[in-house]
């Protein structure tokens, strides 16, 4: 069922008291950091080594500007975008985030309620701590992201657990072949599997909203958190020390293991984390469905360049692949700008993940309906009516 159009706007009104001071995404952010042990507000936002490549994410954004049309008859908006056979409400998503569970309560599952709520969708990660039967159970159309060891005789059985619960979209993450150097993580404490060191210890019980309400609360309810979907058995638990084991062998994964699972996966094949041109041609020649351009949020190699700098070459060897792009996005006009170069569908992470810290479901939802609202004002401005509308002849370069 097609949703309304988007100029239908949630009245102040409806909005949670406690969240109508919430007026963009970033405005999550502060508060987040505030209740979140260091530890874990560092794992979340933190990249890799200099962070430039995180920064880099939002300078490339920053470098384009408008070339908008006016006197448009731009009344009765509509932002629905059309993805893999499905009619969402807007053309951006939530994508996988490992231990989301740990960061917020019940994490996936709020993130992914929020999403069927507002008709967007939402990818677990294979890192989540819920398993993902119970996550399709609470969302019918969310998808699910694999982190793949090179071996088939784990790729396999995988594969048919997940299409088992009823996915119909696998998302493979190709850009983590070695974990990454994360120094701030270490700085902070953080390591995986998670130490309980004096310096954790104390960064937890100075941080009593997160003890309680996030840590304390899961164990009650239930029990210690184990990494529920690396596999297709259930994983270790978050303060298991044979944890590095269980996610080896990524460097051997290669193309060939992408062939394997599109023999056997009969849905929609996506892979995450492309950003070299060449690498969507050989995608494109697997069989791939669609590729989410990505350097990962900054979060692997440092200097990998935005995922937006080689979007519109990614597009021009796309074919009739689907083009999904995420990193940097936190306005509108964001999302605007990476749909003119080329992208079909973006995706946004961090800030919904804070929100999540924030309030919860409802505050995803209100994090998702700002950015709703942002594109169906920017929309305006610009002079469309409809996502199909956006070209790149509405930007230049600075």
């Amino acid at each position: 069922m097609t949703p309304p159009p988007t100029t239908v706007q949630r009245p102040e009104s409806a909005v949670p008291r406690g969240l109508r001071r919430y007026l963009s995404l970033d405005d999550f952010e502060a508060t987040a950091r505030r209740l979140l042990p260091k530890f874990l507000y560092g794992y979340v936002a933190g990249a890799a080594e200099t962070d430039t490549a995180l920064a880099d994410n939002r300078r490339a954004f920053s470098e384009y500007g408008f070339v908008p049309r006016v006197l448009n008859d731009v009344s009765g908006r509509d932002q629905t975008t059309q993805l893999f056979g499905r009619t969402y409400a807007a053309p951006f998503g939530i994508p996988p985030m490992g231990s989301a569970a740990l960061v917020a309560y019940r994490g996936d599952i709020v993130l992914t309620r929020a999403a069927k709520a507002m008709n967007v969708p939402m990818i677990l990660s294979a890192a989540s701590l819920i398993a993902l039967e119970e996550v399709r159970r609470e969302n019918p159309a969310a998808w699910y992201q694999a982190y793949l060891a090179g071996d088939a005789s784990r790729i396999e059985p995988l594969v048919d657990r997940v299409a088992a619960a009823g996915y119909d979209t696998f998302v493979v993450t190709a850009d983590v072949p070695v974990p990454p150097n994360r120094e701030n993580n270490i700085r902070n404490g953080f390591r995986t599997p998670i130490a309980v060191t004096p310096q954790i210890a104390w960064d937890t019980i100075t941080h009593p909203r997160w003890l309680f309400g996030t840590w304390a609360r899961t164990l009650a309810n239930h029990g210690m958190p184990h990494f529920e979907n690396v596999d297709a058995a259930r994983g270790p638990p978050v303060l298991a020390k044979n944890l590095m084991r269980n996610i080896g062998k990524r460097d051997q994964l290669a193309w060939k293991h992408v062939e394997l699972i599109r023999k056997r996966w009969k849905g929609k094949l996506v892979v995450k984390g492309l950003i070299a041109p060449a690498d969507a041609r050989i995608a494109r020649e697997s069989g791939v469905d669609g590729v989410i351009v990505s350097n990962h949020g900054g979060r692997q190699l440092d200097y990998t360049v935005s995922s937006l700098r080689t979007l519109p070459e990614i597009a021009a060897e796309a074919g009739p692949m689907t083009v999904m792009l995420d990193g940097g996005i936190r306005r509108g006009t964001d999302v605007l700008k990476a749909l003119a170069l080329g992208a079909q569908f973006v995706f946004i992470g961090r800030p919904f993940l804070f929100a999540a810290v924030v309030a919860g479901e409802a505050g995803v939802t209100r994090a998702l309906t700002l950015l709703r609202d942002e594109v169906d004002r920017d929309m305006a401005l610009m002079g469309v009516r409809s996502i199909g509308e956006i070209t790149s002849e509405l930007v230049r370069k600075f």
